[in-house]
């Protein structure tokens, strides 16, 4: 058996076969997550997560479901229950690239020794409220900074950052079908 290699934390020999599956099987790279949400009154609502596809199958290592609530703060008439939507996407946003920053400087063998990160977005409510139909109803734009106390390049670092599936659908924009179904 051969021995694991664990770097950062990171088991480099599976992630490694992992891409070798990938690069001989193309298939076996798609990927599908789920959430699903249910409102619970005003600003307050409940998303549920469990199943996800992955490796060729529906994956069922969750016996329970993750479960995240979000609400507004009190300034945008919530009850502050918990961080609203736009900031579960600076934390996704951090999550992602500091996972993806992660498992690539490990698979190139580079030690991280601190990595930290803040990430920053301003919304003009003119946008959401439809005030005035010019501005974003989104963030204008995000700032992400990091800091990392590691042996690998700025370069290295720059890459790998990249690679982060949040990161690339929200720099390049990925589109979204919206069904309704009334009752």
């Amino acid at each position: 058996m051969a021995v694991k290699e664990r770097i950062n934390g990171v088991d480099t020999t599976t992630l490694r076969e992992i891409s070798e599956e990938v690069r001989k099987h193309p298939a076996a790279a798609r990927c599908e997550f789920r959430a699903s949400n249910t409102w619970m009154e005003g600003g307050h609502n409940q998303t549920r997560i469990q199943g996800y596809y992955a490796a060729g199958h529906e994956q069922k290592t969750r016996p329970k479901p993750f479960t995240m609530e979000a609400d507004e703060p009190p300034a945008l008439l919530g009850t502050d229950k918990a961080p609203n939507p736009v900031e579960y996407l600076l934390g996704a946003l951090a999550s992602c690239m500091t996972t993806s920053i992660v498992y690539h400087l490990s698979m190139k063998g580079y030690r991280i020794h601190a990595i930290s990160s803040e990430m920053k977005g301003e919304i003009d409510l003119q946008g959401f409220l439809g005030i005035n139909h010019s501005i974003p109803k989104g963030y204008k734009k995000i700032e992400a900074s990091f800091k990392i106390k590691t042996d690998a390049p700025k370069a290295t670092i720059e890459e790998a950052y990249k690679f982060s599936p949040t990161y690339s659908m929200l720099s390049k924009g990925t589109p979204i079908e919206v069904k309704l179904h009334l009752s």
